[in-house]
């Protein structure tokens, strides 16, 4: 597939931070919800922050462990029966569906009524990308109108909080959106590091992150590891700041409820925060919104857009390679603070 070719300006101009606060971004997020817990403080912290940012659709994305499922099968001594009952290791399409419903379920304790969910919500991939067929979704028409629809001189921020298929998808069926559209995705590591990027959202749909990263869309990356791992919520901060705030509707308590019951903690081996002195979990995906509501809690700089080699490696990109925007760091403090303020500024 040929992508067309955006002119270095217009590049830089997209990969700009967003700066203008007389006006809000519009804004689509992408989201595995039901994956584990981070999606969903995320969900609702852009929600909370409508004043700020235009958000004007919510798709929900595939996710499974299957491609984890003999390593940590091995690992954990499951059998074969028990393993196949988990939730984790159904096919793409389940989690898909679950997230719809996660996505659904935080939007409404936002505030949100029946029918804006009913607009806002949209059914993603049931399967990862075939870069030959790609899966035609509500997810992808709805992103695709968007696009087509938004003003030439400001770009449809697309904040990837899972694996890209759906963007994949999008940008394969109509190439004009690497025109119009700016992705702001978390995974893996710097691109400068040498580890294999062992990171969910990279590594379950590969053709798709290959995808998104050979296309030449402008690209904001947030590293996961060593960068959105600095966004650690500790049980002390979460039984402080999350019970009786997030209003009537129990946003707060629903959070605290998720911290305390985390999907994931079968796969890692945890029954509970008090299997480990100061517990901590990560909520990674806060970098995405955190970086469109204000830039300067996440740096960034432009680096040229690498390859990923076979063994999941970072490849440098030369010179021919289109820029890119990585962030070096986040300030921890103030996203977690702004997330919390919202979540009291609720009325009880």
């Amino acid at each position: 597939m040929l992508f067309p070719t955006l002119p270095e300006d217009l590049r830089l101009a997209r990969l700009a931070p967003w700066g203008d606060r007389s006006r809000r971004p519009s804004v689509v997020i992408d989201t595995d919800a039901a994956n584990e817990i981070d999606d969903q403080f995320a969900l609702a912290w852009a929600l909370l922050a409508r004043e700020r940012l235009d958000v004007q659709a919510l798709l929900a994305a595939p996710f499974s462990f299957a491609h984890r499922r003999a390593a940590l099968q091995a690992l954990r001594g499951w059998d074969d029966a028990t393993a196949a009952a988990m939730p984790a290791f159904a096919p793409p399409g389940d989690g898909m569906w679950r997230s719809l419903d996660e996505i659904r379920r935080i939007g409404a304790l936002t505030g949100l009524a029946e029918a804006e969910l009913d607009q806002l919500a949209c059914a993603g991939a049931t399967r990862y990308l075939d870069p030959r067929q790609p899966e035609r979704t509500a997810a992808v028409d709805r992103l695709i109108a968007l696009a087509e629809a938004a003003d030439d001189a400001t770009p449809l921020y697309v904040l990837v909080l899972g694996c890209p298929t759906n963007i994949a998808a999008a940008l394969l069926l109509a190439p004009e959106l690497v025109r119009r559209l700016v992705v702001v995705w978390t995974a893996g590591f710097p691109s400068h590091a040498p580890q294999p990027n062992r990171a969910f959202n990279l590594e379950q749909d590969l053709a798709a992150t290959r995808v998104l990263l050979g296309s030449g869309v402008p690209l904001v990356y947030l590293p996961g590891f060593h960068i959105g791992a600095q966004l650690r919520l500790s049980a002390a901060d979460a039984e402080r700041a999350l019970p009786g705030r997030g209003g009537a509707g129990g946003l707060g308590d629903a959070l605290f409820e998720l911290f305390m019951h985390n999907p994931l903690w079968p796969l890692t081996g945890t029954t509970g925060v008090h299997d480990r002195p100061a517990y901590s979990w990560v909520i990674w995906d806060l970098i995405c919104v955190a970086w469109l509501l204000d830039p300067a809690w996440v740096p960034t700089d432009l680096v040229r857009t690498p390859g990923l080699g076979d063994d999941l490696r970072w490849q440098p990109g030369d010179a021919d390679r289109p820029w890119m925007r990585e962030a070096w760091a986040v300030d921890r403090d103030a996203i977690f603070g702004d997330l919390f303020s919202r979540l009291d500024a609720l009325p009880r």
